[in-house]
């Protein structure tokens, strides 16, 4: 008999054990659940938009409140947020900072090479722009994927509400099927207005997060239908036929301006290139350029020159579509 109320209060302990820990386990997910559905929504505010967080962070740092006064704290914020990087304005500013320091330890430690003024100052001006041009070739590389992805998505769409689902349940449907970008986007989406902010809000700030011109008309088709009805099942199976359309034609483009630019490859990597290899194999070749003052002249213009040939041949060969 004590063997029996052993074995009964261990299995009952158990047993308790158990309940506590699994709602201990289902506390913790809805809180992952609502902590992640509040971070895509925290810092997606538009301009005349409802503002679904308040900042009670108190005082901001004293860089935002500069770049605030410069005009520049909400298109960084913009930037940062179209790239999908976890990123600060403020990190963004540092490491643009310390592009300039290592510029100038660099002119320290090779002052062969960098004691003309120009040069040093062409080389921070790089290594400081250098974070902005990554920012920016992410956020194209990030459009160019959402953009392939996006006539899939809207055929779901169309699917789902013939299907006879809600706009809103098909938003949900597709952002748990579809990769990132597109999935997290359409879940930003979907929780915006899941917490409240009214569709036409969500929908604006989708097309500030996206600035693609595919986003702007599916925006705008369901902002239209909203207002004045029709199939909207059938309108998003157009557009998406109309941006397939436009991928073949971006297609037929790119193919009819490879060699402009491959031209403009090769015209920008072979004179550095060549400068190099003639470094390597004969350092006195150069030096007596290096050491005039008018070589350095004819240097920094040289690269002056390189730089806006390939602005110029990148404008003559970039056709939109």
């Amino acid at each position: 008999m004590p063997v029996a109320l052993a074995l009964f209060l261990a299995l009952f302990t158990f047993v308790l054990l158990c309940i506590a820990l699994g709602l201990k386990f289902y506390e913790w997910w809805r809180k992952r659940e609502m902590s992640a559905i509040l971070r895509t929504v925290a810092a997606d505010p538009i301009p005349g938009g409802a503002r679904l967080l308040r900042n009670l962070t108190g005082k901001r740092p004293q860089l935002e409140v500069w770049l605030e006064h410069l005009a520049l704290l909400e298109k960084t914020k913009k930037l940062i947020q179209q790239a999908g990087v976890s990123w600060t304005p403020r990190g963004l500013i540092l490491t643009m900072f310390g592009g300039v320091v290592g510029a100038m330890a660099l002119a320290r430690l090779l002052p062969a090479f960098f004691d003309y003024t120009g040069t040093t100052a062409a080389l921070a001006a790089l290594l400081a722009a250098l974070p902005y041009l990554v920012l920016r070739r992410k956020r194209a590389r990030r459009s160019a994927a959402f953009e392939e992805q996006f006539p899939e998505a809207l055929d779901f769409l169309a699917r789902s509400m013939r299907a006879g689902h809600a706009f809103t349940i098909s938003l949900r449907m597709a952002s748990e099927d579809m990769p990132d970008p597109l999935g997290l986007e359409f879940r930003t989406l979907f929780n915006e207005q899941n917490l409240g902010a009214p569709l036409d809000t969500a929908l604006y700030n989708l097309a500030e997060r996206v600035p693609l011109l595919d986003v702007r008309f599916f925006v705008s088709a369901v902002i239209l239908q909203k207002q004045t009805g029709g199939n909207l099942g059938e309108i998003l199976t157009r557009l998406a036929q109309v941006i397939r359309q436009r991928f073949q034609l971006k297609g037929q483009v790119k193919a009819a301006s490879a060699h402009g630019r491959i031209t403009a490859l090769v015209l920008t990597i072979l004179p550095a290139a060549t400068c190099v290899l003639m470094i390597m194999a004969a350092p006195a070749y150069l030096k007596s350029m290096f050491d005039d003052p008018d070589g350095k002249k004819l240097i920094a213009g040289s690269i002056v020159g390189q730089i806006v040939g390939q602005l110029v041949i990148r404008k003559i060969i970039k056709i939109k579509v």
